[in-house]
């Protein structure tokens, strides 16, 4: 089952990061984060590839032509006969990777349906290229099976970014305080799985996926939601940035589940 992975974005609200490479290249322990979201499909078998290319798109064809000289010891022999000598395997072996340029401007949507033409299965995954999460991704499509609709969606608590106080008006007393509590509702957090009944729905570049193909599926009843109680971290400013590369040099990034 193909991955796709929306790598397009101009990140405006990391531009800190994101001036000269696209987010999804913004690195976390010294990995691109496109790297870790990868890490976590593989983790499940998943490893084909579709990056869904445009801002800035020529760092991410660099960084994958070069992948294996620039993560092993190697021997390279010049003049007629050049070839070069990996002396370790790769350790991201099996992976396939398609890289597609789907336009600077494109839309969430249009990026998805002008991938189409590689995609040769009925299902299929996507998500964003700033999502980290520990969603197990093989019940994740379980559940997508077992309900037959197009198109599912991993659903999340959101978490406040600011303390939340409870006030008696009457005597101005904090009666309780929780640091970024967990809120009520649920959201997205990407980790798609869509039947290629969605693409229909895909009209154009300035398709965007969030409003009416996922509006439209909604009310058709054809969107459903897997409910993930674990670890879900957005990727979206400098203060994220700042947070999941201090997660991740504690030792304790929750999103690691792979062993290498």
């Amino acid at each position: 089952m193909k991955v796709v992975i929306l790598c397009g974005g101009l990140g405006t609200r990391l531009r800190e990061e994101t001036e000269f490479r696209p987010k999804p290249m913004v690195e976390v322990g010294q990995r691109p984060m496109l790297w870790h979201i990868m890490k976590i499909y593989s983790h499940y078998g998943f490893r084909e590839f579709l990056l869904c290319l445009g801002y800035r798109g020529n760092v991410i064809r660099d960084y994958f032509l070069n992948y294996e000289a620039m993560n092993s010891d190697f021997t390279v022999s010049l003049g007629e006969k050049q070839r070069i000598l990996y002396h370790e395997p790769c350790k991201e072996q099996g992976f396939c990777v398609t890289l597609a340029d789907t336009g600077l401007e494109t839309m969430t949507g249009g990026r998805i349906r002008r991938i189409a033409k590689y995609l040769d299965e009925d299902t299929f995954l996507v998500t964003y290229g700033d999502g980290l999460a520990d969603v197990d991704l093989l019940r994740l499509v379980d559940f997508h099976r077992s309900h037959g609709r197009l198109a599912t969606v991993t659903a999340v608590r959101p978490m406040s970014r600011f303390g939340l106080i409870d006030v008696d008006e009457k005597r101005e007393q904090v009666v309780r305080f929780a640091e970024k509590p967990e809120l009520d509702g649920w959201i997205s957090a990407g980790f798609f799985v869509f039947n290629r009944g969605v693409l229909d729905l895909l009209t154009g570049d300035d398709c965007i996926l969030e409003r009416e193909p996922l509006e439209r599926l909604a009310k058709d009843g054809q969107l459903m939601a897997y409910r993930h109680q674990g670890f879900f971290f957005a990727v979206d400013t400098y203060r994220e940035y700042k947070a999941a590369n201090e997660m991740w040099a504690s030792g304790k990034a929750p999103w690691k589940i792979w062993n290498d």
